[in-house]
């Protein structure tokens, strides 16, 4: 069977990124928007949907939410630099994307938790039978091993700040990156490439013990 990831060009799918606006857009305006010639644009609308990327209904094109990192993630599977790509992202496509894949591991998901004095926000939280993973979501640049184990001790601190404080039978630190990081642990705390999250997810409860997991008081 032919690799449908294959019937685009990189660089052409690449573009195509700058059209993807969540809601319907018109096939005018996604030409306009990423500034292909008609046969180019059809030729990319083809290839998001045998991707399962849009849907086109009443001459417009539905874009969800989370098509631009999806779209993002096939061109970086398909060889596009992550440097080029993770400048199409923004916080907010990198966020939604964790908590898709957190929801469809049946985990309850929160986004920008705000705790306060001193005041700290928590990027995505996944919980799932009394335990809850705390996400800090790091899309935007390859990180140094200085840099990730200062993120990791600021994420174990809101941590135990968020185990202070709600009902919790016990709390995990992790870091998820768009890059794949050399390191896996940093003190017991995982950092999770975005394109392993789904599989780490489905581990999860197997490894608790390898991580770095916080306990609520008795």
């Amino acid at each position: 069977m032919e690799n449908k990831q294959c019937l685009l060009n990189t660089q052409t799918l690449v573009r195509g990124i700058k059209g993807i606006i969540p809601g319907g857009v018109s096939v005018k305006d996604f030409s306009i928007l990423t500034k292909t010639d008609k046969e180019t644009t059809r030729k990319i609308l083809d290839n998001f949907m045998q991707n399962g990327i849009g849907i086109f209904e009443e001459n417009l094109i539905h874009f969800h939410e989370n098509d631009r990192l999806k779209t993002s993630l096939l061109a970086i599977r398909m060889g596009a630099p992550i440097d080029e790509i993770s400048q199409l992202l923004d916080w907010k496509d990198f966020e939604s994307l964790v908590s898709e894949i957190l929801e469809s591991r049946e985990f309850d998901t929160t986004r920008n938790l705000i705790l306060t004095k001193p005041r700290m926000q928590i990027d995505v939280i996944g919980t799932k039978a009394g335990v809850a993973i705390l996400i800090d979501c790091k899309h935007w640049k390859r990180l140094s091993y200085s840099s990730l184990e200062n993120i990791v001790n600021k994420q174990i601190e809101r941590t135990k700040r968020y185990v202070a404080k709600e009902k919790i039978h016990a709390a995990i630190p992790a870091i998820v990156t768009l890059y794949h990081e050399e390191v896996k642990f940093i003190n017991k705390v995982p950092i999770i490439p975005i394109f392993q999250l789904d599989s780490f997810c489905d581990e999860f409860y197997g490894n608790l013990e390898k991580m770095y997991a916080l306990e609520q008081s008795e």
